[in-house]
């Protein structure tokens, strides 16, 4: 952590004081990841929360920088930094300058534990079915080209026994809110698109789903499931 917070004194403030922003930071993201599920957090969070007392300007970056060592070293965490998706919708017509433009910022923790160590000492096993349910989702907006209306991702769901009337499903409770936690977690987004036939809703992935160790995860998911798929023709009997 030390070339995180060398010359400190640029910022005219003790190191004892950076320090104690930096744990402020990382309990912060430790507490709001724990207490929303994996929700990301926005960087303007963590900004007010090193603005409250000081105004350096430079100080923010650094703080969270060190931060994320900290959470590295310390607790075997990523802080991982995200880059909200505009909906696809919301970029028609404009120019490349213009959907150029830098959205907000947000932050999600990843565990650097190998898979395998992950699996057997932290990953609880109640919360399995949620991971699963996540996987699935994003496949099927995934397999339909990254953007599916809402009524057809529901047919799919259907096949899977969840219907999206369903509030009191036996392992997912509320169907409709399982998916709402998703768009929460920025693994999907909410588009309503204008139609010849009124509004329609898509599903789109979001930035945690178009994110390198998620995209390369689902897309292993689902080679691994068309694979066994499918069924190997013997070259005799074709003949």
């Amino acid at each position: 952590m030390a070339g995180a917070t060398q010359d400190f004194s640029q910022f005219d403030i003790s190191k004892e004081e950076i320090d104690k922003l930096v744990a402020e930071v990382v309990r912060y993201v430790l507490f709001k990841t724990h207490q929303n599920s994996g929700c990301p957090i926005k960087r303007e969070e963590l900004v007010q929360l090193v603005t409250k007392n000081y105004s350096q300007r430079a100080l923010p970056a650094h703080v969270i920088n060190a931060a994320k060592e900290k959470l590295s070293n310390a607790f075997g965490y990523e802080l991982r930094e995200l880059l909200r998706c505009r909906p696809s919708s919301a970029t028609q017509g404009r120019s490349t300058q213009q959907t150029g433009v830098a959205e907000a910022k947000s932050y999600v923790l990843i565990s650097q534990l190998p898979a395998e160590v992950y699996k057997k000492y932290v990953e609880d096993e109640n919360s399995a079915h949620l991971s699963g349910f996540t996987f699935v989702v994003i496949s099927i907006v995934h397999l339909a080209g990254g953007k599916i209306p809402e009524d057809i991702l529901w047919r799919h769901l259907k096949r899977m026994g969840l219907c999206e009337t369903d509030a009191s499903h036996p392992v997912f409770g509320n169907a409709k809110q399982a998916l709402e936690t998703l768009v929460q977690q920025r693994y999907l987004q909410k588009d309503k698109v204008n139609g010849p036939e009124g509004n329609t809703l898509f599903y789109e992935l979001a930035e945690r789903a178009l994110d390198g160790p998620v995209s390369e995860k689902m897309k292993e998911y689902i080679s691994e499931i068309v694979s066994k798929d499918v069924v190997p023709v013997d070259v005799d009997e074709a003949e």
